[in-house]
């Protein structure tokens, strides 16, 4: 295994990518956020220590381990330039997608109105921006991580937000593998923090089954997109109605 530096380096970035901080580690484990800093600054855990942080990531050591040996350039999100340069691109796109999604030139090119010689320029793109990288004989490597994520708000999270809207949201969500549900609810922010930190797990899980299941056929998979979203909000007609607070005596 690396040096004991690298594999808390791992962990960081395991938790980076997660969208774990500090403070929610420290929540995890009922310690201080400060022990916490001082945990990663010094890299003095114990293994039950390190075991614990690594559950809070949903990680474990040999995932940290086997990242760290796989050549990954540890990539959990583009930068904001690289993301323009997809999206103006509507077939890079879709390869970019593809490769994520783990087909093979051949899975894209049967799948999808793209030639051959298109499809290698396009992943010679991608390529090209570290998003993936292009072997002999076409293979394709992913070069970013498991839990790799669009920017928030980015030029790709903008464009499937507008067509959700349309598209996404067009169904009637009633068919088999189709789920949709709409809770309203009156929360505290620690209570908040709890359905967010759950429904990161679930996103997580969402991707760990994605990669488990890379090795089946195509034809036993299906294009799936889960959809998370949680924020204050009131109907404007419902806030209209608020009863206006008496101002304060000076």
């Amino acid at each position: 295994m690396k040096k004991p530096v690298a594999v808390v380096d791992a962990l960081k970035r395991a938790l980076r990518a997660r969208g774990v901080t500090y403070a929610d580690v420290a929540k995890a484990l009922r310690l201080s956020e400060a022990s916490v800093k001082r945990l990663f600054s010094s890299g003095h855990f114990t293994l039950e220590r390190f075991e614990q942080v690594c559950e809070v990531a949903h990680t474990s050591l040999s995932e940290l381990a086997k990242s760290m040996d796989d050549g990954s350039d540890d990539i959990t999100q583009l930068t904001l330039e690289q993301e323009r340069e997809i999206m103006a691109d509507h077939k890079l796109l879709l390869v970019a997608l593809c490769a994520l999604n783990h087909l093979t030139l051949e899975q894209m090119t049967h799948t999808y109105e793209v030639s051959k010689a298109e499809c290698i320029r396009l992943l010679i793109v991608l390529d090209r921006i570290k998003f993936l990288e292009l072997l002999p004989n076409n293979r394709i490597k992913l070069r970013v991580t498991r839990a790799f994520s669009w920017r928030p708000n980015g030029p790709i999270q903008q464009f499937f937000k507008a067509r959700a809207q349309n598209e996404y949201f067009g169904s009637p969500f009633d068919q088999p593998g189709e789920l949709m549900l709409l809770v309203n609810s009156v929360l505290s922010k620690t209570s908040t923090e709890q359905v967010i930190a759950k429904l990161r797990r679930v996103a997580n899980e969402v991707s760990d089954l994605h990669h488990a299941d890379a090795h089946l056929p195509l034809g036993e998979r299906r294009g799936a997109t889960l959809l998370v979203a949680l924020r204050p909000w009131e109907l404007d007609e419902f806030r209209a109605l608020r009863r206006k607070k008496p101002a304060r005596k000076s």
